[in-house]
């Protein structure tokens, strides 16, 4: 039997710093100010979040609602001990899923979940879910932050994300009238964005490569730093085109699954697609992963976005107007493929990835 302490124990002996916990509170919450909008005050300190869905304009709005995290792309900001993008991640991977429902982000909680509770790296977090959130226009309501000592090692923490959003209901997406022959519009990602990471870290360490070695398929910067690249956030330009053009039928976010599986998500029954390989500017960070890890074309596809991040569906004779107003909206879109009737694939995909290693000038 474990010898009784001369002292009364406390939360502090057992590994948990209230104080600590208290301290970051108050570091935070001019971070969470700045993501203020109509309907949220963005404060935080209370029990729960508020929301004034009238404040934000709304008639008749669906709430839409997603969860997600960022994976394994933590492992490289825990050994990189690089944390200030990975908060954009985590904000990314929620409101993108909003935005393809044609839903506008609202409102964003956080949980931030340690072994120990180390200020710095906290705060650099939250600084990143703070860009992100003001990038999406939606406002940072509340969190919670977890120290759990014995539960992760020092160093190591978990993010999860619960974004909100509200769309008009006539609004919500996908439509009803997606046909076969209507266009797929490809939308750019910013590299390999939160996806697929448990497969980079394996190339990695086939590549013998550090961290913070230089990165082969990018100009001045180490290799970790390149591969914690943000995930693209689509809501702006997106919520732009929407409303500018009326004539998005569907979205696909292109994450887990890539093409094969997230396509398909937004085809009724009996449809699929076809999309043209050569049409993608694959950023070199692909080609690096694939010649590195002698990764096949179809792992490729179905593991990364391969340079595409979003996915519009519209119909032929609005595919040119839609393409202009991204590209006014600063968001250059490519005709990727068309809708076709299915057989036993849903996507069928002609030619091939430009798989270039090269860095870009």
């Amino acid at each position: 039997m474990a010898q009784l302490p001369t002292s009364g124990l406390t939360y502090r002996d057992a590994g948990v710093d209230i104080d600590a916990g208290n301290a970051l509170v108050d570091k935070i919450k001019p971070l969470v100010r700045a993501t203020r909008r109509a309907g949220a005050d963005a404060e935080i300190g209370g029990f729960g979040g508020l929301f004034d869905l009238k404040a934000a304009g709304f008639k008749d709005p669906i709430l839409v609602s997603a969860t997600d995290g960022v994976g394994t792309k933590l492992k490289i900001a825990a050994a990189t001990n690089i944390h200030d993008s990975i908060g954009v991640d985590l904000v990314a991977m929620c409101v993108n899923d909003l935005i393809v429902q044609g839903a506008e982000p609202l409102f964003f909680l956080d949980y931030f979940a340690c072994g120990r509770l180390e200020s710095g790296v906290a705060v650099d977090v939250v600084k990143g879910i703070a860009t992100g959130c003001f990038d999406a226009g939606c406002a940072l309501i509340g969190g919670e932050t977890a120290e759990m000592p014995g539960h992760y090692k020092d160093g190591e923490y978990d993010l999860a994300g619960f974004a909100v959003g509200a769309a008009e209901r006539d609004q919500l997406l996908p439509k009803g009238d997606v046909q076969e022959g209507d266009v797929l519009l490809g939308l750019s990602s910013s590299g390999v964005h939160s996806n697929g990471y448990s497969l980079v870290r394996k190339i990695v360490e086939v590549s013998g490569l550090a961290w913070d070695a230089p990165a082969p398929f990018a100009h001045s910067t180490s290799l970790g730093r390149a591969l914690l690249s943000p995930t693209k956030i689509y809501v702006r330009p997106v919520l732009e085109v929407l409303r500018k053009t009326g004539a998005i039928k569907a979205l696909a976010h292109i994450t887990g699954g890539g093409f094969p599986d997230n396509i398909p998500r937004v085809l009724p029954d009996g449809l699929g697609a076809r999309i043209d390989l050569g049409t993608i500017a694959v950023p070199p960070v692909f080609g690096w992963l694939a010649q590195t890890g002698n990764v096949a074309e179809a792992e490729m596809l179905r593991t990364f976005n391969c340079g595409i991040g979003l996915v519009a569906v519209v119909a032929a004779s609005e595919a040119e107007r839609v393409a202009q107003s991204f590209r006014e909206a600063g968001e250059p879109a490519i005709m990727l493929g068309e809708v076709l009737a299915s057989g036993n694939e849903r996507v069928i995909a002609s030619g091939n990835l430009k798989l270039d290693t090269a860095q870009p000038s």
